[in-house]
């Protein structure tokens, strides 16, 4: 009867033995596929927050108290991390609409733009277009606030008799006064004419 008892007791044992290790294997498992999820869920959110940063197909514009009006467009734009008005553009065209039905077209392969003031730097392979005139560049400043637009970097300008090149053309937007000059005095602008 003993032995009965002693087995009973030794089955008993083995069955509680055996349901706490099961017991702690699970409770470490469900813990791994906590953390694991968390895991998951911060590097989703993580992922989500980046890619919010970026944007398609962007297009702002804005318009001056005189009529004249200011669109910037982009296939891609990514907002700067450290100041929400700063975009990074990718394949950009802006365009410059004068009252007077005038306008200038720029092209460049990136862009930086500030939301609160308009001002944009394009840069590598900017193309400008004003009536019959023609610049090629790889840097432009372009700012209301100063009424300018800095063109600089490889600057070949063409028109409907002459090819110019210089390092620098600065453009007063308002007066259409131009300034065309090279960065080093013993230097001289290139002019050759087209006829």
């Amino acid at each position: 009867m003993k032995k009965k008892y002693l087995i009973i007791l030794l089955i008993f044992f083995l069955i509680i033995v055996f349901s706490l290790a099961n017991f702690n294997f699970l409770k470490k498992k469900i813990s791994q596929n906590k953390k694991s999820n968390i895991i998951e869920k911060n590097e989703l959110k993580e992922e989500n927050i980046y890619s919010s940063n970026k944007m398609s197909d962007v297009i702002y514009s804005s318009k001056d108290l005189k009529g004249n009006e200011y669109i910037i467009g982009a296939k891609e734009a990514e907002i700067d991390a450290s100041d929400n008005n700063i975009l990074y553009l990718v394949n950009v065209k802006a365009t410059i609409k004068f009252n007077n039905s005038r306008k200038i077209e720029i092209y460049s392969d990136y862009g930086k733009y500030n939301l609160n003031n308009y001002d944009t730097i394009f840069s590598k392979n900017v193309k400008i277009n004003y009536l019959y005139n023609k610049i090629t560049s790889e840097y432009l400043d372009f700012s209301f606030k100063r009424n300018s637009m800095l063109i600089s970097k490889d600057v070949k300008f063409t028109d409907l008799e002459k090819v110019l090149k210089a390092d620098v053309i600065e453009m007063n937007i308002k007066t259409k006064d131009t300034k065309i000059y090279m960065l080093e005095n013993k230097k001289k602008i290139n002019i050759k004419s087209i006829k």
